[in-house]
């Protein structure tokens, strides 16, 4: 089989790699696109791109319908999922393949049984992986995760069964957080996955979060490409990795790739995979999940390997052997450092906006993969992700050096990013590790973490280059044309000048929010500290409530974060749940 036209299911900087690697392939590549992502660097790349016609993941980059139709219209032999959204639907895999397409990853039945967390856990069981005590399946309710509680102890997690990437997930430490835990996770497990069933663990003590890389293909050989650390996290999602996984024995490190590869090759695994592990500080390793999909932080394998692991899906997908030796070179040591548009001095709150200036690092051992480009507008709909810089040393000593030079070279200007976490995180003790003494975890940045952090200066509203959509006859045939609507707003008005543009009128409507009711002005006002919407409400209008308590729930960048009430009083809403909020602007008040 060849393939000759991919797919991508995906955008952002994860799109713009796959069409790369395609091209680099010979194989041509189709990209999709929301609405506000029609000006996206992966559309530009792409040989062909094609509207989804929708603004939110379900309506864009979450339809098989839409994503099946736009295959067939482009005449498309292939499918690659990219990470997140559809990549790991076992439904999304068949619907290809019955579609007369390739998947480009693992088989249906395959992606089913993994990202059911009860049934790998069991799988793993079974292969003699190691595992801490869980529930055998979903729990029915927040009772059954209180026996457990009881019965195991504290810390526990609470994870959704299917799913990844930190989401649906709530660390608990304290038994009366336990309600609100599990009600959080079984609603943003709904929100991210389309299923609310969540699954409990025990939760090892200071974690260390280190994973396998996997391959396998129709020849039934399983191959373990080493290991990567991933403990740098905030909210269970990461922040920076290194591979291979530092300052653990080679007998431990033969352990994870023997269980690695037994849980893949009892799953009859094709395609890239990785498989997580946490090591306790006591020592105790124990089986996490297995993610059947291309990893964000696979470019780290890449670099200390020397193997394309998007080629090598390619070739899987193809039915061909991969093209990796038997025994996997190891070169040096790499770390990546993901650039998310968020403000580590607000807590790493997202801050979707413009990039108003960026400048790339570059020199010997440094790669960067990215989604976006100055003046690019980031929208805040989608993941807050701009960029992934991969350093690589001859040693872990020299790719921390070259990390605080590439680091100090990088520039994002227009939004706020994580930068200035990871320039102070390469200095740090704890991860730098002079001596061995390495000391972080997966708990490290919320618990730990001294570094202190100022906000960013205040953020504009992005203004989102919108669509709008209009019969058009061309040449006596009706065809649809999407236009900005700042384009259709300088139409109107009449100003056709540089400065009547977009970001004008994103301006002004930011300003317009952010002063709605006055509430701002008040001790009680509530308002949203940055682009989002309004999920819910988590206590009813006119209700009194107590400073400190949550009353409200946002979201932007795939993050929910709560409200809290600011002084004791009457909580009176001021807004819709569903709203498009922009930063600062008033959603309540307590009276």
């Amino acid at each position: 089989m060849t393939l000759t036209k991919i797919l991508i299911a995906n955008r952002g900087e994860i799109a713009v790699r796959i069409i790369r690697a395609a091209n680099d392939a010979g194989i041509a590549s189709v990209a999709v696109y929301a609405d506000d992502d029609a000006d996206a660097l992966h559309v530009r790349l792409a040989d062909e791109a094609y509207a989804l016609h929708g603004t939110t993941p379900a309506e864009s980059y979450l339809s098989i319908e839409k994503l099946l139709a736009i295959a067939a219209r482009a005449g498309a032999d292939a499918v690659h999922p990219g990470y997140g959204f559809l990549s790991e639907r076992a439904d999304f895999a068949t619907a290809v393949q019955n579609a007369g397409l390739t998947w480009i990853g693992p088989d249906p039945a395959t992606i089913e049984t993994l990202g059911d967390k009860a049934r790998a856990r069991a799988l793993a069981a079974e292969v003699g992986a190691p595992l801490v005590p869980g529930t055998p399946g979903a729990v029915s309710g927040v009772d059954e995760v209180f026996a457990f509680a009881d019965e195991h102890g504290l810390p526990l997690a609470i994870k959704a069964v299917f799913g990844g990437g930190g989401r649906g997930m709530r660390v608990v430490r304290e038994r009366a957080e336990i309600a609100d835990a599990y009600d959080a996770a079984v609603r943003e497990a709904t929100a991210a996955f389309g299923r609310g069933d969540c699954l409990v663990e025990r939760f090892l003590d200071r974690p260390r979060h280190i994973e396998a890389q996997v391959l396998g293909d129709r020849h039934g050989r399983i191959a373990v490409l080493g290991t990567r650390d991933c403990s740098l996290q905030r909210r269970n999602q990461k922040l920076v990795e290194e591979a291979p996984a530092p300052f653990i024995s080679d007998e431990l490190r033969a352990r994870i790739h023997e269980a690695a590869a037994a849980v893949c090759a009892a799953a009859g695994y094709v395609g890239a995979g990785t498989v997580e592990f946490l090591l306790g500080d006591d020592g105790t390793l124990s089986f996490l999940e297995v993610n059947t999909r291309l990893q964000v932080e696979h470019p780290i394998t890449e670099v200390v390997t020397g193997i394309d692991l998007v080629q090598q899906q390619f070739i899987i997908a193809a039915g061909a052997p991969m093209t990796v030796p038997t025994e996997i070179p190891t070169f040096g040591h790499a770390f990546e450092f993901r650039i998310n548009a968020e403000d580590p001095g607000l807590g790493y709150l997202p801050t979707p906006g413009t990039v108003a200036k960026l400048e790339l690092p570059a020199g010997p051992g440094v790669r960067v993969d990215s989604g976006v480009y100055q003046g690019y507008t980031v929208p805040g709909s989608f993941d807050s992700m701009l960029a992934k810089l991969v350093v690589w040393g001859a040693d872990r000593d020299e790719a921390l050096r070259r990390a605080r030079r590439a680091l100090a070279e990088f520039v994002v200007e227009g939004v706020a990013t994580v930068l200035p976490f990871h320039r102070a995180v390469v200095a740090d003790d704890a991860f730098a590790a002079p001596g061995g003494a390495f000391g972080v975890h997966t708990r490290w940045i919320e618990e730990e973490s001294t570094a202190e952090f100022e906000p960013a200066s205040a953020v504009a509203a992005p203004g989102v280059p919108r669509l709008t959509r209009l019969p058009i006859e061309l040449d006596g045939k009706i065809v649809e044309l999407g236009l900005p609507e700042s384009l259709l707003a300088r139409l109107e008005t009449g100003a056709v000048t540089q400065g009547a543009g977009a970001g004008a009128a994103g301006a002004g409507s930011a300003g317009g929010a952010g002063s709605a009711g006055g509430a701002g002005d008040t001790a009680g006002a509530l308002t949203a500290p940055f682009a989002s919407t309004l999920a819910s409400w988590s206590v009813a209008d006119g209700a009194v409530v107590q400073a400190g308590d949550t009353v409200a729930l946002l979201e932007a960048m795939k993050m929910e974060v709560p409200v809290k009430a600011p002084v004791a009083g009457t909580l009176r809403h001021g807004t819709e749940p569903g709203a498009a909020l922009a930063a600062g602007a008033a959603i309540g008040n307590i009276d």
